[in-house]
């Protein structure tokens, strides 16, 4: 879902800026949900406009009004309106994991090649 700036007036953003802009709602998430905060391709495509931390993850006890931290990696000052749309939100399940310490991991093909190891 598309989640849209709830700002009073124009909010500029220089380059390297970063701001943290009001959505104007909260949310009530079952325990075992999460929302997913993801930037607009848009925005990062033609403006170098994402989200600080990408993704961000709304947990299901937080109660207050979800607020959407932006950062301009472009060129110029971006200005963001009321309604705007700034980032989207994708509701997901929690996996919770049971961690199993080893002393050494199974073998497989890939090894431990690191980036860029099994091509482009």
């Amino acid at each position: 879902m598309d989640v849209e700036a709830a700002v009073r007036g124009s909010v500029h953003i220089a380059p390297a800026e970063i701001v943290l802009l009001p959505t104007g709602f909260a949310v009530a998430l079952p325990a075992g949900y999460e929302l997913q905060v993801r930037p607009r391709s848009g925005l990062a495509v033609k403006y170098g406009i994402t989200l600080v931390n990408s993704p961000g993850t709304i947990d299901s006890d937080y109660r207050g009004e979800l607020k959407i931290a932006l950062i301009n990696l472009g060129k110029n000052i971006f200005t963001v309106e009321r309604g705007d749309r700034i980032a989207q939100l994708v509701l997901a399940p929690v996996t919770r994991a049971c961690l199993d310490i080893v002393g050494e991991l199974g073998v497989t093909e890939r090894g431990s090649g690191g980036f860029g190891h099994t091509g482009i």
